[in-house]
């Protein structure tokens, strides 16, 4: 068997042509970007305005019993009624799409919420205190300190989207999921246990990407990790978060 995916792997014809692996690897990172795009552009928003009103709580319960949702079955609903509607290639491609959206809300709504909603009241009150608008202490004081919680559910939901896009080979998407699936359907176990290494590798790379980009623009008081803090509200307690920026009460007009 391992005579034969390494096989698999040097086979000139296994890197070219657009069933090759170049072609199937750059269909699964552009299906991933395209859902985490369209899921951050609708769940953060949301999980923003709940956690920093601390209203429609319920929002983030709903995206989360999306979870529970069985994920082929949703795939072939969605298809079914989608389907028929839709004209060419895009028939299977936006029905996918839809469901991709959808699994990848909730770790998305969930980090984003956590996040603000950790935040210490403390530094909230001291912006507040020195005339900072509401918009501006989301802005500047809650959104940089929710950014590892935030950062977090972005890693969760690529994660979930890279190995649900495999899944979704099966009603016609592209990707390396047509490995899996083509390989199983017709015997051909080397390019079914390829596909399954790539797609392995490729989620891997994509978290440790996202990994890099979290050290880079989460303030090294946050990444510490000295102290948890609580946030307000009953749901806080779900909610930790390693730190948070004070420098606020650092302000004269604050002490004052």
């Amino acid at each position: 068997m391992i005579s034969s995916l390494l096989s698999w792997f040097t086979d000139p014809a296994s890197w070219s042509g657009g069933d090759g692996i170049p072609s199937r690897l750059l269909e699964h990172v552009g299906y991933t970007v395209v859902v985490i795009v369209l899921a951050a552009a609708i769940a953060v928003p949301i999980g923003l305005g709940v956690g920093h009103t601390g209203r429609a709580r319920w929002l983030v319960t709903v995206a989360n019993s999306l979870r529970a949702v069985p994920t082929l079955g949703l795939l072939f609903a969605v298809a079914l009624w989608l389907g028929p509607t839709i004209r060419g290639a895009l028939a299977f491609t936006i029905p996918s799409i839809c469901v991709l959206v959808l699994l990848a809300i909730p770790p998305l709504l969930a980090g984003t919420y956590a996040g603000i909603e950790s935040v210490d009241p403390a530094a909230r009150d001291a912006a507040e205190g020195v005339g900072m608008s509401s918009l501006q202490v989301l802005r500047q004081v809650e959104l940089p300190n929710a950014l590892p919680l935030l950062l977090s559910g972005l890693r969760s939901a690529v994660l979930q989207v890279v190995a649900t896009a495999t899944i979704a080979a099966y009603i016609g998407l592209g990707g390396l999921g047509r490995y899996l699936v083509d390989g199983i359907a017709l015997g051909d176990y080397p390019t079914t246990a390829g596909g399954a290494i790539l797609v392995a590798v490729l989620a891997v790379l994509l978290d440790g990407a996202i990994a890099l980009v979290q050290r880079r623009v989460v303030s090294p008081g946050l990444r510490a990790g000295s102290r948890a803090v609580g946030g307000r509200g009953k749901d806080s307690g779900n909610a930790p978060v390693e730190a948070t920026d004070t420098s606020l009460l650092d302000d004269p007009r604050v002490r004052a």
